[in-house]
């Protein structure tokens, strides 16, 4: 987490008001507006970038995923809590607990094989286990937290 020479957590950036993508609510240190940190693509891609590649249960073949690390994007924000609830355009929702992200690489990807994930194919965010590394991730259980065309985010 950034912070001033205090120790103070310095607030987000705000995002382009015309293209926010990511909403994270609840207990987090670092917010922009009301008490959430929102992001457009940009402040996404100025996060460290990872690659991720593996098998979905929802395409052909091994694919290749660029994004952040959902650990990392936690870090940035100051979120404290055991649980998320991550939230899609559509409004379907799954409760993930917090350890999952530190025990395994899931990406909150913005790219599937070189190309912008589109909300009219999984995008713009797309939460992807590395299920390829681990063989309890190949359980259909953790196909639900697989959570594309992801919105929101609200850490308790």
């Amino acid at each position: 987490m950034l912070a001033d020479s205090f120790g103070q957590a310095q607030p987000l950036p705000l995002p382009s008001p015309a293209a926010p993508i990511l909403s994270v609510h609840g207990s987090v240190a670092r917010a922009n507006a009301d008490g959430a940190a929102h992001f457009d693509l940009e402040m996404l891609r100025a996060l460290p970038a990872t690659r991720l590649e593996t098998t979905t249960a929802v395409t052909d073949g091994v694919r290749r995923f660029d994004g952040v690390l959902m650990r990392d994007l936690l870090a940035h924000v100051g979120a404290q809590g055991k649980t998320l609830t991550a939230r899609a355009l559509n409004d379907y929702a799954i409760e993930i607990a917090m350890e999952e992200f530190d025990r395994f690489d899931i990406l909150v990807a913005y790219e599937m094989d070189g190309e912008p994930l589109l909300p009219s194919d999984k995008g713009p965010l797309w939460i992807v286990y590395p299920r390829d590394r681990h063989a309890e991730l190949q359980d259909i259980r953790f196909d639900y937290r697989w959570v594309w065309q992801l919105r929101w985010i609200e850490i308790r």
